[in-house]
């Protein structure tokens, strides 16, 4: 690979370029208008405007970024997170335009990328999965029956879904004809896929998921996993890594579940497992994540390797260069979502000029972002502006640097969530280790 393109914005873009330079690869931004001050465009070799600040007509413009490629000579394209990353037409016209995809084949991800779809192929192939529909569910008649099967509570969602939308849970038949409307609405206005599947509502869980790394001749490892239970309406606010529940008899098992999902699917490039594990410590395969995770630098301050680097390296060709009894996890690590919003305000979001900026840092903290001072946070996308990485020898070391530098950082002329995050990290029941999906709810 000479020269990638980076089809996405902001810290993602920020951190994929970082990796290619320290690669000798050459690297292409794209940018809407709303973003040509951003530092994407500045650190990138050379950087293409694709469109006007809406994301329909620049970041998921496939006309303008495949251009965008040709132009400036782009041999490959990597697609970071959200927008095209799980767009498995994208992948598609890609490889038909000689151009090579940074991830899965566009067939995995669109097998995988369908949840209903991909839950029933686990089943079937033994994997362990949350009791619900077979498949998609077309009706509200076959809905209320399902739902008399398993019982209530019952989570309906978006087959082809994402980012928390797309999801409600449903307490009691009575509220079913309406929430399966709401679900129907949201799942097409937000991936254009009005498929819905149903599962059991399983009350107060832990979301654990399992990083892996395949290559295209059948190698594949597992990276340990990632705790991103602490959520808000089915967005994670923060994640660690290793699980303060997970033991290793539990750890090992859920390593080669994930393995064997990777060969179920003939999956190649970094992806992700994700189970919900309930209190007894039964877990359930709920979907796989056929790219790259907001959490990543988690497992790569606890492992050493750098996830963004081998995913180029396995698109490019090269067998994996690890064997699992060789993967080691050191320490403890904790990444902490910055938001600019205002959560005494409904976490309305806050975009707008930033006046002041003091980044942390210091032994054990690393920041990923794409935020300078003077930089103006535009209202279109995303409000997550920079993610703090704490790592320490162990969990309570960890949790210091994270306090530490959560108090350390400033960020002037608007409005973000470090005090919200603060109280998680302060919170007993989180120091403890003692939370599950329920915790904002019951805390905060």
């Amino acid at each position: 690979m000479n020269k990638i393109l980076i089809a996405n914005r902001g810290e993602i873009a920020v951190r994929i370029i970082r990796a290619c330079k320290e690669m000798n690869i050459k690297t292409v931004a794209v940018y809407s208008e709303a973003d040509k001050d951003s530092l994407h465009t500045r650190l990138a070799d050379e950087a293409v405007c694709i469109g006007p600040a809406i994301s329909a007509k620049s970041y998921l413009n496939v006309k303008n970024i495949l251009e965008a490629a040709n132009i400036t000579g782009a041999d490959s394209i990597h697609p970071g997170f959200g927008f095209l990353s799980e767009n498995s037409d994208f992948a598609k016209i890609c490889e038909e335009s000689n151009i090579k995809f940074i991830g899965p084949s566009y067939k995995v991800i669109e097998m995988m990328g369908n949840k209903a779809n991909s839950k029933e192929m686990m089943k079937k192939a033994g994997i362990p999965v949350v009791p619900g529909s077979d498949g998609s569910i077309k009706t509200l008649a076959e809905c209320i029956k399902v739902a008399e099967k398993i019982g209530y509570p019952i989570m309906l969602k978006a087959s082809s879904g994402g980012g928390g939308k797309g999801i409600r849970v449903v307490e009691r038949e009575e509220e079913l004809e309406e929430n399966f409307k709401l679900v129907k609405q949201e799942a097409r206005a937000s991936f254009s896929d009005d498929e819905i599947y149903l599962e059991k509502y399983i009350k107060n869980p832990r979301h654990i998921e399992v990083q892996i790394l395949a290559d295209e001749y059948g190698n594949s490892v597992y990276l340990g996993e990632r705790d991103c239970t602490i959520q808000r309406r089915h967005q994670k606010i923060l994640e660690e890594t290793p699980s303060p529940i997970i033991e290793n008899k539990l750890r090992t098992k859920l390593g080669e579940t994930a393995l064997k999902t990777v060969k179920v699917a003939g999956y190649s490039n970094a992806g992700t497992i994700e189970f919900l594990v309930d209190e007894n410590k039964d877990f359930y395969f709920m979907e796989m994540n056929t790219r790259i995770q907001v959490e990543h630098p988690i497992t790569e301050e606890n492992t050493g390797i750098d996830l963004i680097k081998e995913q180029i390296r396995i698109a490019a060709g090269e067998k994996l260069r690890y064997r699992q009894n060789k993967i080691e996890n050191r320490g403890h690590s904790i990444e902490c979502r910055i938001n600019a919003e205002n959560p005494n305000k409904n976490f309305r979001p806050s975009p707008g000029k930033i006046t002041g900026l003091n980044l942390p840092g210091g032994n054990g903290i690393r920041i990923d972002t794409a935020i300078y001072e003077g930089y103006v946070i535009p209202p279109y996308y995303d409000s997550m502006i920079a993610k703090i990485i704490a790592h320490g020898a162990n969990r309570n070391e960890a949790i210091a640097k994270m306090k530490r530098a959560l108090e350390e950082l400033v960020i002037e002329g608007i409005d973000t969530n470090v005090d919200y995050l603060l109280s998680i990290i302060t919170n007993l029941n989180f120091i403890r280790g003692n939370y599950d999906t329920s915790f904002i709810e019951k805390n905060l």
